[in-house]
């Protein structure tokens, strides 16, 4: 909501609404933007939706991302709209092995140079864009990636990251245990947020890619070690 619209419905002058938004973020009941308030807890957005949204700024997140991927690695891309972003910026020199269980991310990787293409199956999630369920799990027990990127839906200090399925969260959960190294990714709007289902706390990823210009007190609160956090 903006400022100019809450002093609208509520008929009182914008300073007073600034003043209440002020009170209300403080109370953590909702994050002060310029302009007006975002609510606390993340939307619950379709795959399909989210992969036209943000383009530039993931676009930013993915190459900071990708910078951190080793000559020869076995690589793991979870689901998400910003990994779909990290399969279209891989390199083609480094020689990888890509691992998804999600088709957007698939169809992103498949005929790139440089690049094998190594995909898990069974029921796919339309809402989350990936094969989820038990045959997934199982045919990743099998599977120990170098590294894994880990899509979130949300995330915060106390909670951790969380996600709105409750398969998702397990299935990132698996994939957490069975890699050496972890990373995601999270647009601004994201920190802090809150879904659902957590899946790991914040110590459990190796890094977290944020944008540059993400407000500081918003970073602070996740309390993180600054060897942990990497800006675009």
């Amino acid at each position: 909501m903006t400022s100019v619209d809450l002093a609208r419905e509520f008929e009182v002058s914008e300073d007073t609404i600034r003043r209440d938004l002020r009170d209300l973020s403080a109370s953590g009941q909702c994050i002060r933007v310029y302009g007006g308030a975002l609510p606390v807890h993340a939307h619950d957005v379709p795959l399909t939706e989210r992969l036209g949204s943000d383009v530039e700024r993931k676009r930013k997140l993915a190459v900071k991302m990708v910078s951190v991927i080793e000559p020869e690695s076995t690589v793991f891309l979870d689901a998400g709209s910003t990994n779909v972003a990290v399969a279209n910026c891989l390199p083609d020199h480094l020689d990888l092995t890509v691992i998804t269980h999600a088709p957007h991310v698939a169809a992103a990787v498949c005929g790139r140079l440089g690049v094998r293409l190594m995909i898990i199956g069974g029921k796919v999630d339309e809402r989350v864009g990936a094969a989820i369920g038990a045959q997934a799990l199982n045919e990743l027990e099998k599977i120990r990636p170098d590294i894994c990127f880990v899509g979130a839906c949300a995330i915060d200090g106390e909670l951790g990251a969380s996600v709105f399925d409750q398969d998702d969260a397990e299935f990132k959960r698996r994939l957490l245990e069975q890699s050496s190294r972890s990373l995601v990714g999270l647009l601004s709007d994201k920190i802090p947020t809150r879904a659902p289902f957590a899946f790991a706390p914040l110590s459990a990823f190796d890094q977290i890619v944020v944008e540059h210009d993400i407000d500081r007190a918003k970073l602070a609160s996740l309390k993180l070690s600054p060897r942990t956090v990497l800006c675009t």
